[in-house]
């Protein structure tokens, strides 16, 4: 029996974690600039993270990071919108409902944290994570918000919170 744990991510996770990204990311393909593969914050999210706006979970299975996702407020914008962070799931974490957990978790606390809206940037060709995202209630934009320095991701959803 599998033991599941979603919690907060802690300094002795940043490496698991930041491996984990930049598999994923090369896993599908992605570019390496332009998306969170060169992001300078993924080997230190614990402390990116550690603020009063902004949260990070980890989901453990029998003690092994298979996947994160996180929140925090939306750069180079004054309205009240966070950003759906930094959400990968490694292949064995796949189709098991990890990745709807995860966004439940993380827009329930954007909630809890008073944001109004919560804004995604993805690749299209990542389509199970688009369909993921738009059965959660995010809408497609035709442009991006903020400045997230992203330029390589071409997907942007928004949704109500």
């Amino acid at each position: 029996m599998s033991e599941i744990i979603i919690r907060e991510i802690e300094a002795r996770d940043n490496k698991a974690v930041a491996n984990l990204i930049r598999e994923v990311l090369v896993e599908f393909g992605a570019p390496k600039v332009g998306t969170a593969y060169e992001d300078k914050s993924l080997d230190v999210l614990s402390e990116v993270y550690d603020n009063d706006k902004a949260v990070y979970f980890v989901i453990e299975v029998n003690e092994v990071i298979v996947g994160g996702a996180g929140i925090s407020q939306l750069e180079n914008t004054t309205d009240n919108i966070c950003e759906l962070q930094k959400m990968y799931l490694l292949p064995q974490a796949r189709g098991k409902g990890f990745g709807a957990k995860m966004i439940l978790k993380c827009l329930v606390t954007a909630k809890y944290l008073g944001y109004e809206k919560c804004y995604l940037e993805t690749l299209p060709y990542m389509k199970s994570a688009v369909k993921l995202y738009k059965k959660a209630g995010f809408k497609v934009l035709d442009a991006p918000l903020g400045d997230t320095g992203h330029y390589s991701c071409s997907e942007w959803m928004l949704k109500e919170l």
